[in-house]
């Protein structure tokens, strides 16, 4: 992230008001835009350049390549190491890393075995994901990681197996079984999901974060002045308290993005099978009629296309819900913390993503 750079001038944080929930809607949008993973190393270099050009004064104000760059720096650099986050897992790949898992997931008539490979392939990238860009101050033993991958694989895998077992015995219609069955993989993904962020960071509640004071204008002034960011600001302690809104924010957060993506695709491609027109006739077309294997991927590939485009727009919607960089009263803490807040009695910690 931008912070971890070399200079004592601070970016703004963002071109958009991230006390405003479409504030943050429209940084997240930039946060998750898949272009800045083609920047490469070369890219992110150049960027990391532009960046502490500016952080260092030789640059005076923000310009459209200088946002550009603070877009890939943000997208890549992880906020509390300031290293590059692997880049299958960066929020900027997240729908792209989860259409792989979904066409896995997706495959007509998948067998036991089936079903549980690709759900343990999804927890596993929930696993890495969900690591990849926790809050750093309270890292996981690898012990305490392999227990709550364990369990969360063992979630899902039940919430699956399960459903698929109980849908085909609901008495309710046809069209309504067909629906249901569609909706199976991503309620096990949507529940599992949830957990599984909790679980990969229960350690953040044990340990607690690090929170700092919120600084004013004219502290950050003078930090400036001294040659020092807000990264030098010392930690005022762990807080087990923000660490449990954080971990609970981001949890919640999953079942926000998961929502949509579990319900709109299966009822937009349920519409279309049995209502659009323009699919019916295509499927009268003696290619398809000609083609078994063509004719039943069809569904597949306007389904996974369905599922990217809600993904696209759902991802930014969750992650805007709750800042990442969150504030709260000091006094709301464990009693040590009271009355050492900075501007209005406030304290800062990274929530994660």
């Amino acid at each position: 992230m931008s912070a971890s750079l070399p200079g004592s001038r601070e970016l703004p944080q963002s071109q958009y008001d991230l006390k405003t929930y479409m504030g943050r809607v429209r940084h997240s949008v930039g946060m998750t835009d898949p272009s800045t993973l083609f920047a490469g190393s070369s890219g992110l270099e150049k960027a990391k350049r532009l960046v502490t050009e500016y952080k260092t004064g030789k640059t005076e104000n923000m310009s459209p390549e200088l946002w550009h760059a603070k877009k890939v720096v943000d997208s890549t650099l992880h906020p509390d190491t300031g290293e590059p986050v692997l880049l299958p897992f960066r929020m900027s790949s997240f729908v792209l890393s989860n259409l792989v898992v979904t066409a896995g997931m997706l495959q007509p008539g998948l067998s036991t075995l089936g079903t549980v490979g690709w759900q343990v392939a999804n927890q596993s990238l929930n696993v890495a994901i969900n690591t990849a860009n926790a809050n750093k101050s309270s890292p996981m033993t690898t012990a305490d990681m392999a227990k709550s991958y364990a369990v969360a694989v063992s979630a899902s895998c039940s919430v699956a197996l399960g459903l698929n077992a109980v849908v085909p015995r609901l008495k309710v219609s046809p069209s309504a079984r067909n629906i249901l069955k569609r909706l199976v993989p991503f309620a096990a993904v949507a529940s599992a999901g949830a957990l599984n962020a909790y679980l990969m960071r229960r350690g953040e509640i044990v340990t607690g974060i690090d929170v700092k004071p919120v600084l004013s204008d004219a502290e950050k002034k003078k930090l400036q002045e001294e040659g020092k960011s807000e990264r030098d600001v010392p930690s005022l302690g762990r807080s087990h308290k923000a660490a449990k809104l954080a971990v609970y924010e981001t949890a919640a957060s999953r079942v926000f993005n998961n929502s949509p993506i579990m319900i709109l695709p299966a009822m937009g491609l349920y519409y279309i099978e049995s209502k659009a027109n323009w699919y019916k006739n295509i499927l009268e077309k003696e290619f398809f009629k000609a083609r078994p294997r063509a004719r039943a991927a069809l569904p597949i590939g306007i389904n996974l296309g369905l599922i990217a485009a809600t993904s696209f727009c759902a991802l930014p919607l969750a992650l805007a819900v709750f800042p990442q960089q969150q504030e709260i009263s000091a006094d709301k803490l464990e009693p040590e913390f009271h009355g050492k807040g900075g501007v209005d009695g406030k304290v800062i910690f990274n929530r994660g993503l």
